[in-house]
């Protein structure tokens, strides 16, 4: 196999993940639309107990917004940094947009244990088991792009910054802005306005 064939072969294989990769995302927005649609639907069925103006500490989730959209932010320098072969910066980036992921995660999971240590759980009523599935599907999805991430960072510290490093830091970079686009939309549909 000469080179131009090779090369070809390659190219025709990056496209084919690239295009697998979009078909996971779009089936990631139909799960998420579904559950939006959920939300819309049972957000009043509050059967006696607390709405979302009664739960929700608007500033408390503004925080965790900014947190996550500067993720977002750094790990847009950790692609720089990789373009422009600078592997250390770029690990010490993915490093720093973990901390902040775990940190999303973290107010995620005190803000959940914290209405569950109060009586308001996913079993109280339609509008708390939708707001509990589509904010927690949320938080997984962050949780599995951080382990995505370590991974990425080990396999950068042993292989470097290959193409194929390259085509797994783009594809984790798609997924990541994805979450931050659906946390823009958790929080204005259901935080925003389930406090108006």
């Amino acid at each position: 196999m000469n080179d131009l064939t090779l090369h070809n072969h390659h190219l025709k294989a990056d496209a084919r993940t690239v295009f697998g990769f979009w078909i996971y995302i779009m089936s990631d927005c139909f799960l998420f639309a579904a559950l939006f649609i959920v939300y819309a639907v049972l957000h009043n069925n509050t059967f006696g107990g607390p709405s979302a103006k009664d739960i929700f500490n608007l500033p408390f989730v503004l925080v965790e917004t900014l947190i996550l959209l500067s993720s977002s932010f750094t790990y847009g320098l950790t692609m720089l940094a990789v373009h422009h072969h600078r592997k250390n910066t770029a690990l010490i980036l993915i490093a720093i947009t973990i901390l902040l992921g775990l940190s999303f995660v973290s107010l995620e999971i005190n803000e959940f244990s914290h209405l569950v240590n109060e009586g308001i759980s996913w079993t109280r009523s339609g509008f708390l088991s939708a707001f509990f599935t589509l904010v927690g599907t949320h938080a997984l999805h962050v949780s599995l792009g951080l382990l995505w991430m370590f991974t990425l960072m080990i396999q950068i510290v042993d292989r470097g910054l290959s193409p194929q490093i390259l085509r797994k830091l783009t594809a984790l970079g798609i997924f990541w802005h994805f979450l931050d686009i659906i946390w823009i939309f958790v929080f204005t549909v259901v935080y925003l306005l389930g406090t108006l």
